[in-house]
């Protein structure tokens, strides 16, 4: 069965960032594309040394995010 990894991304006026919710891991890119990168990455190397941790997680994930656009002007 597959696990799902919950992130908050949000935009700091200079980069998006990244934080998984489940466990201690934080990132950053000038783009959504770029971080979606770097979070998968920091995903893996956070579960690099404990293989046991990572039994029910899939090698590539998917990335499932809430993305907050802050007040839209139509």
């Amino acid at each position: 069965m597959k696990k799902m990894i919950k992130a908050e991304i949000y935009y700091d006026g200079e980069y998006y960032c990244g934080r998984c919710l489940d466990f201690d891991v934080f990132t950053q890119g000038k783009t959504l594309d770029e971080l979606a990168h770097n979070l998968k990455e920091a995903i893996q190397l956070h579960f690099e040394d404990d293989p046991e941790s990572q039994m029910d997680f899939v090698p590539n994930p998917s990335l499932f995010t809430m993305i907050d656009l802050g007040e839209i002007h139509v």
